[in-house]
Order: C-alpha cells, then sequence, then structure tokens
C-alpha cells in the first residue's frame, strides 16, 4: 500500500471534477469516494472534500411545485465563433478519454436522454454560462460547443431545438442531458429518461458541408413517424396540471455569464499606456471600460465589464478585432 495517499487524492481529484462538473450520479460519487482509502469506512464516517459542493449527495429535482414551460421558446441557431471555452480534447471523466468532435455538421445520433435541474441551477456549464433549468439547452459528451440540436422524443413524436453549451451525461448509455423545460415539453419528466434521436440544425444560412462520420442507428420509418407525431398531437404538452409559469431566463438559449465577468484587454508596466488603449476601446462600446491594478501586481491592467452575456461578449470581441486591438481574455473579479 506504498501508494496509497497517492492514489486516494487522484480518485478524490477526478471525483470532485466529475461529481461537480460533470454531473455524475450521487450513487456514483459516494462509492468513488467509498473507494477513496484503503481501509473500510463507514457512512456515518465519510465525509467528502471541503471544496465539494455541500449538495454533491442529494439527488436532482425540478421545482417544488409544477410549472408550465410553454411559453419559453427553442434555441435559435445562430452563428457563434468557437472558442477554448467548454472544447478541451481530449478530456477524461472517470478513466474514460473523450474526444470533441472538429464539426458539428450532420451530426445524428440516437440513444436515451435525462435531465438535469434545481441542484444546478445558476451554477456554471462546461463554457462558463449560468445554467438555468428553465432555460433551452443541453449537455452532451462530444459536440463542439455551443452546437444546436432538435432532439425528438421516438417514443411519442415531441421536438424540442437546444443548444449544447455544457459536458455529460458520464451515466450509463445516456447520450445527452435537457434542462427541466426541455424534458417537460418533450413529455418525460416524470418518466426522467426517454428514448431520442439527435440531430444538429444549423443557422439560417450556413453552408453545408460533409457529415461527420458516425454510425448509429438509422431512423424510423416514415409510417413510424407519422404515428409518432400523431400521438404527440392527441396528448398534452405539459406533463401535469401546472398553472404557474415558470421564470423565463432572458434567453432561452443560454448566454448568461456569471456577474464577475470581465474582458482584460491588457497589462501595462505605466498607467498613461493603460489609460490610452482605456481611452481607445472607450470609444467602440457602450460598457464600461476601466484601469485596475491591485496590490499583488504593479500591472495596471484595462477591462472592459462586466459583460451579461455570452452574445455581448461575442459582440464585443469582434469589434476588437475589427480595430486590430490586442486579443483579450476572460477574467472573473
Amino acid at each position: 500500500m506504498a501508494k496509497t495517499a497517492g492514489l486516494n487524492q487522484d480518485v478524490v481529484n477526478v471525483t470532485r471534477a466529475a461529481c461537480f462538473s460533470y454531473r455524475l450520479p450521487a450513487a456514483a460519487c459516494a462509492l468513488i469516494m467509498l473507494l477513496s482509502a484503503c481501509s473500510p469506512i463507514s457512512k456515518t464516517t465519510q465525509t467528502a472534500p471541503s471544496d465539494f459542493p455541500p449538495d454533491w449527495h442529494i439527488k436532482d429535482s425540478g421545482p417544488q411545485t409544477p410549472v408550465d414551460v410553454a411559453h419559453i421558446p427553442d434555441a435559435v441557431p445562430r452563428h457563434e465563433v468557437r472558442t477554448k471555452a467548454g472544447n478541451k480534447s481530449p478530456y477524461t471523466v472517470l478513466g474514460k478519454s473523450y474526444r470533441v468532435l472538429p464539426d458539428s455538421r450532420g451530426f445524428v445520433q440516437e440513444g436515451e436522454a435525462s435531465w438535469y435541474g434545481n441542484k444546478f441551477h445558476g451554477r456554471r456549464t462546461s463554457n462558463g454560462e449560468v445554467y438555468s433549468m428553465y432555460g433551452m439547452t443541453a449537455a452532451h459528451k462530444t459536440l463542439p460547443i455551443p452546437s444546436y440540436v432538435r432532439v425528438t422524443n421516438l417514443e411519442n413524436g415531441r421536438q424540442v431545438v437546444v443548444r449544447v453549451n455544457d459536458r455529460g451525461p458520464f451515466h450509463g448509455g445516456r447520450i445527452i442531458d435537457l434542462t427541466y423545460a426541455a424534458a417537460s415539453k418533450l413529455g418525460y419528466l416524470n418518466k426522467g429518461t426517454a428514448r431520442v434521436r439527435v440531430e444538429t440544425v444549423e443557422p439560417a444560412g450556413a453552408q453545408t458541408g460533409a457529415s461527420v462520420a458516425v454510425s448509429y442507428p438509422v431512423a424510423p420509418s416514415a409510417g413510424v413517424q407519422q404515428a409518432l407525431v400523431a400521438t404527440a398531437q392527441s396528448t398534452s404538452v405539459v406533463e401535469s396540471a401546472a398553472t404557474v409559469k415558470a421564470p423565463a431566463p432572458r434567453h432561452s438559449a443560454g448566454y448568461e455569464l456569471p456577474t464577475n465577468t470581465f474582458l482584460q484587454a491588457g497589462a501595462f508596466s505605466t498607467s498613461t499606456a493603460a489609460e490610452k488603449l482605456r481611452q481607445r476601446i472607450a470609444r467602440l462600446t457602450a460598457l464600461p471600460v476601466t484601469v485596475t491594478q491591485t496590490k499583488s501586481s504593479p500591472l495596471y491592467r484595462v477591462r472592459v465589464g462586466p459583460i451579461a452575456d455570452n452574445l455581448m461578449l461575442m459582440d464585443l470581441r469582434s469589434v476588437l478585432e475589427r480595430h486590430q486591438l490586442p486579443s483579450p481574455h476572460l477574467v472573473y473579479d
């Protein structure tokens, strides 16, 4: 047992990342924690590391009372520049490596869908956005972030369009994790999972390209599809008798960023140089542009923000690029 300490720390590190960032089931997290020591540990003495989410062992759920999500629109595909955010490749979870696809065009997949809700509401997704269980977003293991997909419930024919901005699900054979709202629209909230088809949707006017080389079950026949649609039309979209409307997020497709998000455009040893850049950027945006200095560093940093969402961030990056300004990076202050 000479490597016990190192092994335990490796398991803890993997568990911390998997349970917090990748939403592994509570049972799996608990099992890994129990196996992270050589000697038996009883449930009464087992504790999670101090930086674990306090609810790591609690089962996920929706709102306390059912809510109506019919007024929340599907995600609308739009052109977005993909960045490193959420697209690390390869990445490893619990010893298994995954590679992010270089392109989402032509992607089709069938399998089991699940949903995630209140436990992760307000936390960051893999690309740094704020997760809302009332949005129309999704988690997928290998699609590039962001991607837009149409998800069809093969059991009833219902469809939604969601934006992929997260990684997961890392549970059994499940292929996609949807929000509470999306799962409600597809009619499998109470069941928990459903057999679905996932297919990418490109923005209007996007150029067609070669399909991604994937091998998945073929789509049902036309006759079966018609029967599924007929079934969907004869049933209610809302699973429960919910009368209270869900709080609609500002953007159903996600985009919301933490309130402390800034874009740092440069760092300088003199305040004169920093002020020069600040004035130049201030002429290009209505957002606050400031020069800051911390006690731990003598550098003068030029920052723009706070930035409310990724749409604003993309526009700002584009403006700075067009004016040949230094390439900025995100910071959280």
